[in-house]
């Protein structure tokens, strides 16, 4: 018996030496250690030993496992130590080589532009408000002395959900909501997106933006509605800007102009960029109809305001020299790296 267990020992040993790679380091386990290893037979024919000579025998075979489990484990070290050094070889870092340059996203021209006319407006004591964008038709039009026979009501131009509710075509709705709740003055700008039914060209889309105004006080003048403006046009174009007011007419103002300013580009004298008229045109803007007041349950007998509508995208292709709107949403990389 133990002529044999040496020569399982022997031959276990030779194999272990011999092995490079720890797949075969698991068959030799199995071999010589598992349940129908070469020391597990030897187990299993202690019924053939003398009673007097198991205990011995039995210890013989503990010691041949232990011996080969512990040159197992040592070259199994051996193999992983090789295994990590040659990865760490691989994976080295050479601090030296220059570093990556991470690229950062930024403002889209709309928000620049968006958030310095809210500045402009929030330092004249403006309030920012928002408005739901799926609107009742009540709001969107009779309450801005719109009514049903009214052109602007053409489904060619509105996108209409039901009856009853349709996606806005203005900010001003908005407006309407808070005339509603009573509490006055009012001094307010409420920022977009609304919704026509527009083929998309350079200057058109069926969605876009825009930033409607609205004053509500005592004692409102015409006067008060273009020295606004016209501040407006100076903090945004630059101090040596000129507006000029012509008359208009929307439905829910009266007296009613939309607003030129002078070309920023060439000063007035004419030029490309304003097809050498000198001037560009901006927004439309008016006192706020009397009827419009009555509507919204402010008496306007004691209060006058003026109202203004502006498009975001407009002023951002004036102030960024930009010729097709589209630009502003095709997410062209070269495009939008210049901002």
């Amino acid at each position: 018996m133990k002529d044999k267990l040496e020569r399982i020992m022997k031959e276990a040993m030779d194999q272990i030496e011999s092995s490079n790679e720890l797949n075969k380091l698991n068959d030799i386990r199995v071999n010589f250690l598992g349940k129908k290893g070469e020391l597990t037979s030897v187990l299993k024919g202690m019924k053939d030993v003398a009673p007097e000579d198991r205990p011995k025998v039995g210890q013989m075979v503990n010691d041949a496992r232990a011996k080969i489990e512990e040159r197992l484990e040592n070259k199994k070290a051996g193999f992983e130590k090789k295994l990590r050094e040659e990865k760490m070889k691989a994976e080295v870092i050479d601090v030296t080589l220059p570093g990556k340059p991470l690229k950062i996203g930024h403002r889209h021209p709309n928000t620049i532009v968006l958030e310095e006319v809210q500045n402009i407006f929030i330092g004249m004591g403006y309030e920012v408000v928002g408005g739901p964008e799926i609107e009742k038709d009540y709001y969107n039009f009779e309450a801005l002395n719109i009514p049903a026979n009214h052109p602007a009501k053409d489904e060619q131009d509105t996108f209409y959900l039901n009856n009853e509710f349709l996606l806005r075509t203005q900010t001003s709705s908005a407006q309407v909501h808070v005339m509603e709740k009573g509490k006055l003055p009012i001094r307010m700008i409420s920022p977009g997106r609304v919704f026509r039914s527009d083929e998309v060209d350079a200057t058109h889309s069926p969605c876009f933006h825009q930033i409607e105004g609205l004053v509500i006080d005592k004692n409102v003048t015409f006067a008060d509605l273009k020295g606004t403006l016209a501040e407006f046009a100076k903090k945004l174009f630059g101090e040596d800007t000129k507006v000029k007011f012509r008359p208009h007419h929307f439905p829910f103002t009266e007296p009613s102009a939309e607003v030129d300013v002078s070309c920023f580009k060439c000063g007035g004298k004419g030029c490309r960029f304003c097809k050498g008229e000198g001037w560009i045109e901006i927004l439309g803007c008016g006192m706020v109809h009397p009827h419009v007041l009555e509507m919204s349950g402010i008496d306007p007998e004691e209060y006058v305001g003026f109202a203004f509508g502006v498009g975001l995208e407009r002023i951002t292709l004036l102030k960024y020299e930009i010729d097709d709107m589209r630009l502003l949403y095709e997410n062209d990389q070269r495009f939008l790296d210049q901002f």
